[in-house]
């Protein structure tokens, strides 16, 4: 079977609920720390000390560092810089970008298919591994508010094209944001406006799953 079906039809029952991100996004200058595996974002200002950096995975997400830098410092994020590290985008998501990057939490990937994950870490999926990676990454810096108002001026949708090559949908459902793939699979926005110094990460609660082409 196609890699990329398998991921499909194992995210294809998934549950995922949408969270309610406006809450979670704290205005600027106010973040808190949380949790260990929790976080929030701060919005509209990119936290000057340690003090004032949003916490993910339990580590302050510092401005001053990039997409891999604080990846790699969550603990919730582990499987993604693994995947990242094996795909050979690391050196790439440490560049100047700028990089909008939806970042899948640890349990996103265990909706996927059992052992589809393993499959991927495989150095000869390796190009299937980077194209699904890819595809979580949009050139640029989109903010929370950035596509709040791409969504309202699409009609209440907004189109994102990512680096792979294929869209995303955002809009909005409740008090999140979902999005879409473009093989029909969703995921939520969990916490957004992570700054970093080459962009910013939103994490998500999906594995978002390009077109099979």
């Amino acid at each position: 079977m196609n890699l990329l079906k398998s991921l499909t039809l194992g995210v294809a029952g998934a549950a995922l609920m949408p969270a309610a991100l406006l809450a979670q996004t704290a205005p600027a200058g106010t973040a808190q720390p949380a949790p260990a595996g929790q976080g929030q974002a701060t919005a509209g200002q990119a936290p000057a000390a340690d003090a004032n950096a949003p916490i993910v995975g339990g580590a302050p997400m510092l401005p001053s560092r990039t997409i891999v830098e604080n990846a790699a410092a969550a603990s919730n994020l582990t499987t993604l810089v693994s995947a990242v590290k094996a795909a050979g985008l690391d050196t790439v998501l440490a560049g100047p970008g700028p990089f909008t990057v939806f970042a899948p939490d640890n349990d996103a990937f265990t909706r996927l298919a059992p052992g589809t994950l393993d499959t991927l870490l495989k150095p000869e999926n390796k190009a299937t591994l980077e194209k699904l990676l890819k595809y979580h990454v949009v050139s640029g810096t989109i903010l929370l508010a950035d596509l709040l108002k791409q969504i309202d001026a699409g009609g209440g949708k907004a189109t994102l094209t990512t680096v792979e090559g294929q869209p995303i949908t955002a809009e909005k459902e409740g008090p999140g944001i979902k999005l879409t793939a473009a093989s029909g699979n969703v995921s939520y926005l969990q916490l957004a406006d992570v700054k970093q110094s080459n962009g910013v990460v939103h994490v998500v609660n999906g594995v978002l799953i390009p077109k099979l082409q």
